[in-house]
Formats: C-alpha cells, sequence, structure tokens
C-alpha cells in the first residue's frame, strides 16, 4: 500500500482544510463540494484526511460495520449479538465515475434466491463506506442513475437492492466528499444540495508558495515514507485536535443570538428550503468546538455561511457561486453578540505546516481562516452576473421591420460590439430521431439500464434486471425433464432472462451561429442571443454536451469544442461580437468536421445540429477554395454533405420583417430537418410544435423532406 501525502503537508487551501476538518469533527454537516481548477491538491488533501478520523468501533466479522454499541437490527449479517468490537481505520471509499449499479450498492444472486430461496447478497461500496468517507472524484461526470442512488442513501441513511420481490437493506451513513472542475460541467440542484459545504480552490499566483507546493511533492515523490515521517509530529496534533473537538462538540451552546443570525442570512440571500439553516448550524458549531469554544460567535456564523451557503443561491446554471460579504456583515450586525463569558481553558493551538504564509490547518486563529487571500471569497468576478432586462410582458425583444439587404451593404459596416442576450424561455422538445445507446440524459429514446421495459434478451456478462415473465417462460417447458417434485421451479442459469429498456439519453447540441453584418442590429442578435441562451439551459437540463461555432466576415470559427460545461457556452455567447459577411457555407463545414472528430472520440453519442441563421450566404469564406460556386450554392452542398452523413438538424428561423426570402427554409430542406421560428421555438408559443427531428438515415428516403408536425 503506498504512503498517503499528509494532510499538514498541504500548502495554501486555507478553506478546503478547514471544510474538511469541521466534517471531521462533526459528520453531521453533511460532507463538502470542492470545486476548482485541475492541479490544485483537491484530491491529494481529501485522500490525506482519512488518517485524521478516529478509529471505528465494528462487531467483529461484519461486513457492514455495524457499531458494537447499536448494531443494525436489519444487517444483513446479523443479528448481532452484544459484546465487544474491534477498532479498525476509518475508511476512505472511492467512487469510479464509471462505476456499475451493482458495484455501487452491491450484487444480489438472482439464480440463488429463485431457485433456492437464498438472499446471497455481496456487498457494495455503499456499505464499505459506512462510518467512513465516501469520495467521488469528477462528481459532476457521475451518471445519473448513480446519482439517483446516492441521493437515496443520502437522505435515508440506509441502501436498498431491490430484484423482483427479493430485497436486502444495509446501513450506509457516511461523508460525503466530492471533487469536480467546473469547466467539464455543473452538478444536478438536487446532489448539490446534498452537499453540506462548498469550496472553490485556485491555485496560488504567490511565487513563493508555489515554490514550496513544488519542494514538497518532488521530496515525497522521492522518499514518500521519509517524508510522511516528518510530517507525523503534525499529522498527531491535528488528529488530537479532532478527537478533543469530537468531545468538546455536545458542550456546545447554540444561543438564541446566534440562531437569529443564521436564520436572518439564510432569508436574506433567499436560499431555498431549511437545509441550509441545519447546515450552518452544525458547521458554526463545529467550528466553536474546533476553536476549543463552548459558544458560538458571530465569525463562527459569518465562515459557516461562507462555506455553506455559496451553492445554494444559484438560481440558474449560469449563475456564478459566490456571496456578497457586505451583504452578509449588514445582516450579521443587526444581531451583535452578546459579551462571551471567558473560556475555563485556552484554546488549543493547531499546528504551523510551515508552509511560506501558511498559517497551519486551520489557516488562522479560532479555526477561522483569514479571508484576505483566501479561496473562499470569491470577488466581485464571482458575483452572479446581472439578469438582463426584459421589455414588458416578459417577451424577447421586439424586432425591428427589416427588408433584405444587398450583400455590398452587408460588409460595408464596421464589427460591432456584443450585445446582452434577451431573457431567456423555456423552448419546445428537440430531439433525434431513432434509438441510441449514449450516455444517460434525458433528450432522445435509448436503450438504457433504467426506464420503461420494453422485452427480454439472454443476459450478456452479469445479470442486472431479471425479466421475471420471461425467465419463467424459458424454464417452465423443462421442469418434468429436469425431476421437478416440488412447488419451486427449478430454474437454470440459462433461462435467466435480462429486461430491456428504453429511457433517454444525452446527445452532442452543436450551436453553429450566424454572427454576420446581416444579424446585427442590436434588437436583432439580443433576440438570437436569448433564443441559444434559452435552448442551453434546455441543454443542461437533459444532460447535453454542447458546442458553439461562430461564422461571419470570411471564417468560421469554433468558440466552444463539445463539452458538458453549459456555463462555458453561455460565456462565449455573451463575448459574440456581429459584423461581416456570411459564410454560411464554412460554418456547416466546420460543424462537419468537429462532428466527425466527435463521432470517433464517443461513437455511442448522436448529435444533433442547431443552425441559428437568417439562411443568407454573401461569402464563401474558407468553404474548401471553391470558385465555380455561388456562396448559396456551396451552403446547399455544405448543407446536402451533413445529411448524407445522417446528422439530425433543426434550423432556428432568424429573419424578420414585412418581406422575407424564406432562405431559412431552403437550407432546412437542404439539411434534412424541420425549421422552426424564434417565436415558435417557445414551449407555450401556438406554432408548430417541433418533436422529432427527423433526418434520411436510408438510401430509400427522400433527400429533400421537411419534416415539420403540427401542434
Amino acid at each position: 500500500m503506498s504512503t498517503p501525502y499528509p494532510f499538514t503537508a498541504v500548502v495554501g487551501q486555507t478553506d478546503l482544510r478547514l471544510a474538511l476538518l469541521l466534517n471531521a469533527v462533526s459528520p453531521a454537516v453533511g460532507g463538502v463540494l470542492v470545486r476548482g481548477e485541475k492541479g490544485t491538491a483537491k484530491s491529494t488533501a481529501v485522500r490525506a484526511l482519512s488518517a485524521l478520523l478516529p478509529q471505528v468501533d465494528v462487531v467483529s466479522g461484519c461486513r457492514f460495520s455495524c457499531a458494537p454499541t447499536a448494531p443494525d437490527p436489519a444487517c444483513p449479517d446479523g443479528p448481532h449479538e452484544p459484546g465487544p468490537g474491534g477498532l479498525r481505520p476509518a475508511r476512505m471509499v472511492e467512487l469510479p465515475v464509471g462505476a456499475s449499479e451493482d458495484r455501487l450498492v452491491g450484487a444480489l444472486d438472482i439464480e440463488r434466491a429463485l431457485a433456492e430461496g437464498v438472499k446471497a447478497f455481496e456487498p457494495g461500496l455503499l456499505a464499505d463506506a459506512h462510518r467512513g468517507i465516501l469520495y467521488v472524484d469528477e462528481v459532476n461526470l457521475l451518471h445519473d442513475h448513480l446519482i439517483d442512488l446516492l441521493l437515496d442513501a443520502a437522505a435515508m441513511g440506509a441502501s436498498y437492492v431491490e430484484r423482483e420481490g427479493v430485497s436486502v437493506r444495509h446501513a450506509a451513513r457516511f461523508l460525503l466528499v466530492g471533487t469536480m472542475n467546473p469547466e467539464e460541467g455543473e452538478l444536478r440542484p438536487q446532489l448539490l444540495d446534498r452537499f453540506g459545504l462548498t469550496v472553490e480552490v485556485a491555485a496560488s499566483r504567490e511565487p513563493a508558495q508555489r515554490v514550496e507546493v513544488v519542494r514538497r511533492r518532488l521530496a515525497y515523490e522521492d522518499d514518500p515514507a521519509g517524508f510522511a515521517t516528518r510530517w507525523a509530529g503534525d499529522e498527531h496534533e491535528v488528529r488530537a485536535r479532532v478527537v478533543a473537538a469530537r468531545a468538546l462538540l455536545p458542550k456546545v451552546s447554540l444561543g438564541d443570538t446566534a440562531l437569529l443570525q443564521i436564520a436572518a442570512t439564510c432569508a436574506g440571500f433567499e436560499v431555498d428550503g431549511m437545509r441550509a439553516d441545519i447546515v450552518m448550524a452544525r458547521t458554526a458549531t463545529a467550528l466553536a468546538a474546533w476553536a476549543g469554544r463552548t459558544d458560538v460567535r458571530k465569525e463562527d456564523v459569518r465562515q459557516a455561511a461562507l462555506l455553506a451557503l455559496p451553492h445554494r443561491r444559484r438560481r440558474n446554471p449560469f449563475d456564478a457561486p459566490g456571496l456578497d460579504e457586505d451583504m452578509l456583515d449588514r445582516i450579521l450586525d443587526e444581531f451583535p453578540d452578546e459579551e462571551p463569558e471567558p473560556d475555563p481553558e485556552p484554546e488549543p493551538e493547531g499546528p504551523d505546516d510551515g508552509g511560506p504564509g501558511d498559517g497551519g490547518p486551520d489557516g488562522g486563529p479560532g479555526g477561522t481562516p483569514p479571508q484576505d487571500g483566501g479561496s473562499q471569497d470569491p470577488g466581485p468576478s464571482a458575483e452572479a452576473p446581472e439578469t438582463p432586462e426584459a421589455p414588458e410582458g416578459g417577451e424577447a425583444p421586439a424586432e425591428a421591420p427589416e427588408t433584405p439587404q444587398p450583400a455590398a451593404q452587408e460588409s460595408a459596416g464596421p464589427e460591432q460590439a456584443a450585445v446582452r442576450a434577451a431573457e431567456p424561455f423555456r423552448t419546445k422538445m428537440l430531439s433525434v430521431p431513432g434509438l441510441g445507446e449514449g450516455a444517460s440524459g434525458r433528450r432522445s429514446r435509448a436503450r438504457t439500464a433504467h426506464g420503461r421495459t420494453t422485452g427480454a434478451q439472454r443476459p450478456r456478462g452479469h445479470l442486472t434486471k431479471l425479466h421475471l415473465t420471461a425467465t419463467i417462460q424459458a424454464a417452465a417447458p423443462h421442469q418434468k425433464a429436469r425431476g421437478r417434485d416440488g412447488r419451486g421451479l427449478v430454474i437454470r442459469k440459462d433461462d435467466l432472462r435480462q429486461a430491456t429498456r428504453e429511457g433517454r439519453e444525452g446527445n452532442l447540441v452543436l450551436f453553429v451561429v450566424d454572427a454576420s453584418g446581416s444579424m446585427a442590429a442590436r434588437q436583432r442578435m439580443s433576440a438570437v442571443k436569448g433564443a441559444v441562451l434559452s435552448l442551453l439551459l434546455d441543454a443542461y437540463q437533459r444532460r447535453d454536451k454542447v458546442g458553439l461555432i461562430t461564422f461571419r466576415g470570411a471564417t468560421a470559427e469554433l468558440a466552444l469544442p463539445p463539452t458538458s460545461s453549459v456555463d462555458a457556452a453561455a460565456a462565449r455567447l455573451e463575448q459574440l461580437p456581429t459584423g461581416g459577411r456570411t459564410p454560411l457555407a464554412a460554418g456547416l463545414l466546420k460543424a462537419h468536421e468537429v462532428l466527425r472528430i466527435e463521432r470517433l472520440r464517443d461513437p455511442s453519442r448522436r448529435p444533433l445540429l442547431v443552425v441559428v441563421t437568417d439562411g443568407r450566404a454573401t461569402s464563401a469564406g474558407n468553404a474548401g477554395g471553391r470558385t465555380d460556386s455561388s456562396p448559396r450554392e456551396l451552403a446547399g452542398h455544405s448543407a446536402r454533405l451533413l445529411q448524407a452523413g445522417g446528422v439530425a438538424s433543426v434550423v432556428v428561423d432568424c429573419e424578420s420583417g414585412p418581406v422575407r426570402l424564406g432562405l431559412a427554409d431552403v437550407l432546412a430542406r437542404d439539411l434534412g430537418g424541420p425549421a422552426v421560428t424564434l417565436d415558435g421555438l417557445r414551449a407555450d408559443s401556438l406554432a408548430g410544435l417541433v418533436k422529432n427531428v427527423r433526418t434520411a438515415v436510408t438510401s430509400t428516403a427522400s433527400p429533400h423532406s421537411s419534416n415539420r408536425r403540427a401542434a
């Protein structure tokens, strides 16, 4: 077993270490979500925490870590007789992003359960993590069905495994710790709220501190055991302080003033539900115990708010987590602390880790890290972006009447600065036709591990979802030959049938946005950005990957490679300038190239192409260098190339005004998909309802059919 990096040797990351230590003092705080860029010691600090936790007293031989003093009456290994147990170190169990459901909750042997009536159960990671730490690296990439299981276990403190009427239950209370890079996508709100605390981490910009990080890491890699020995004293001191704080925790008094401060803070920041108040109360109590005090003070409540509220006050996926500290101070100043009574003993001091500018694991006196320079304070730039004001009625800004402009006039104007997007709205459902097999999501129909049962087949590998009726039908004709003499069926392995299920998958939604001069009217581009932003919100909710291509002037640009981070796409869209000619063919060819590469990287994820344009084409751009065709002919050729590749497409028609050329309809026919207007994209619109984006996938299908469906 490799020697873990010592917790006290981590340089900086004050708030991260404090949040982890508070959970070690009081597991009821509810875990930690660590957000930050790669290479910031997120995983290193989490893996080092388990060495600081006190040992666990367990029933000897129990695979589910039952406590000898209060064993689980429903434990599959029970019932347990009263008696002394044994001590073992607290476990830190890692949940891989690609883990199966059976690996997480455990596996039940269906064949023995049906044939012999025996509950042969192999515990999973939730059983291993009971009374310990469950760590999920890249938690935002975890599949939806695993997130659902985690939510159930976190809410009930138990794990249930049920297969065709045969069920097993065991206790599963654990400290949930997750790390994530926001650039790779956000976390589902339900799971986000289950984390008690959240911490934003970033690499230090101080040269001296960065030098110390490199020096310690190289020393650890050269001699892990020797490096750990040098930090053993500091580790012992912090471990002793955690034990002392746990013992002091029941004696900490949470007074009425502190409770009023907590309630006023949560109300002032308009967080949903009551979980934030409870988590803040537990965190403030743990802070007081960590500082060696028996009373909760205003500084404890303030620090608890900075750790417990940022991820709970987001109103939509594009809001940056953060807290207005000036507002926080104004709220807390309305409820001044009473004069605290002097403590009978001096506060215990944490060890100094010796790093440059580093004040030990707690980051400062009294268990509260300094707020200047700490990673928790996001600063003004991390506050939620201002929401653009919508016109009366909440609709997208009205577009000015427009007449077709000659191509020469389109390129004459200078580039215009980026405009703000209009207020987003709920869009209609767009989906890819057919039945896919991609990653779990909420957009298009797919064969999945979860969903409605549609049939049965012989299992490929380990049986996970039994189709009971098909299994009985397969076994019934052979009962006499197998010598059945009792009431039960004689079931053999060849009789077992796996249920095939149909659910929803996430897709790759690739946006191709026209940013040329024909789209440059400020009101018009604001409405276009609002529509794309609305589609991005829809993609976030349906667990899609997104990409963004823009075209204007003479080129098309991949503004955002396909990613799970819808936030990044929204940020690039907000900064998009307009102006110049319209190289529509270049934009479509760039989409063809991006989709070709993505098909090699992730062949199971089906694409949905969303082209946002008025259909004009006034420049060939860099579309293959052909000079024998007009820009419009090149655009049609590029569109038919995408259709021949089986790409499902939809055109969002941005043309407006009393005179309409209908060029977007022509483009939609070339792509083999529907066209929908900006107004028709709204879910509450009376325009045509786009349910499925059809594409010609066989040689016998008509290559130019338009597939609009009426509401």
